[in-house]
């Protein structure tokens, strides 16, 4: 049986997370499973880079695949993703902007 930490889990979470179009995806696929072309277009991302950010998910263990004769649906790996990802944006609504990515450093007060 493989196990895994708490500490790795998040990390791998926020992994997940940390690209805005893997972000994307997962929370459209909140709303039920998708094709990778109609995905795609909901994110606005190209096929090939789609594809990428689902292989991406799929190793953090976040969604799957679920084969229909020769296309591939996708949809979260666990229903409660859906209700975390909903709890997560409303506990980080309100964030700090110097925190988010390219911001400029803040001077020591």
């Amino acid at each position: 049986m493989l196990t895994t930490s708490l500490p790795e889990v998040l990390a791998r979470f926020g992994h997940a997370l940390s690209d805005p179009t893997r972000a994307r995806v997962l929370l459209a696929l909140r709303d039920g499973s998708a094709y990778p072309s109609d995905l795609a277009a909901l994110v606005g991302a190209s096929r090939q880079s789609l594809s990428n950010h689902l292989a991406c998910l799929r190793g953090c263990g976040l969604v799957v695949a679920a084969p229909e004769g020769r296309r591939v649906r996708y949809e979260l790996a666990d229903g409660r993703l859906a209700a975390a990802l909903d709890e997560l944006a409303a506990v980080v609504v309100v964030a700090d902007p110097a925190c988010a990515p390219g911001s400029p450093p803040q001077a020591a007060r």
